[in-house]
């Protein structure tokens, strides 16, 4: 399965350095135009599905995708959705003694957010065998999928921080775990 990741256009929030988590978030002017752009790029591009989180800022990003392939149903996808940090939620600034492993608040869990992850990923293998899938999701779970294409463990999730928005990464995701990467938080089309 040729898997096309995509993060979301830049919010307002993004902007102002608000978490948002669970929250929809309002693209931003320039969030807009990278919407446009990033959709522009896909427009020659083979694509079966479009998936994308529920949540605004990732649903308004596709709608720009979606407008180069009509034909195609936009299918929402809680699984892809941001981890929710309840008590980060809606603040700026991190506290320093804040363990992002197992957050306080009731919040999700990396274990959790894996594990929605994968129910997601091994659904799409199922039903898209041979197929290309374009994604548009969040910062984090782009790092999942990047930690699931190196084969690398969840301790190395920091490492991997750093996903632009609009960032296209591009992956074959093979059932024997020999995934192949291709692309990895692109932004070319941000340049044009």
């Amino acid at each position: 399965m040729r898997l096309i990741v995509v993060r979301h256009a830049e919010t307002i929030e993004n902007k102002n350095k608000i978490h948002q988590g669970h929250m929809d978030g309002t693209l931003s002017e320039e969030g807009i135009k990278q919407a446009q752009k990033v959709g522009l790029r896909f427009k020659d591009e083979k694509i079966d599905a479009i998936y994308t989180s529920d949540l605004g800022r990732t649903v308004d990003t596709a709608k720009e995708i979606m407008k180069y392939h009509p034909n195609l149903e936009l299918k929402l996808d809680k699984g892809l959705r941001e981890r929710h940090i309840k008590c980060l939620s809606g603040k700026t600034g991190v506290p320093k003694d804040f363990n992002f492993d197992y957050p306080p608040c009731g919040s999700e869990n990396r274990d959790e957010m894996m594990l929605r992850f994968r129910t997601f990923l091994n659904d799409m293998l199922s039903k898209y065998k041979d197929k290309t899938i374009l994604v548009v999701t969040h910062a984090a779970p782009t790092v999942l999928f990047l930690l699931m294409a190196y084969n690398k463990p969840q301790s190395e999730f920091e490492s991997l921080w750093g996903i632009k928005n609009t960032a296209v990464s591009i992956f074959d995701i093979e059932e024997d775990g020999n995934h192949k990467v291709h692309l990895v938080n692109c932004t070319k089309h941000l340049e044009e």
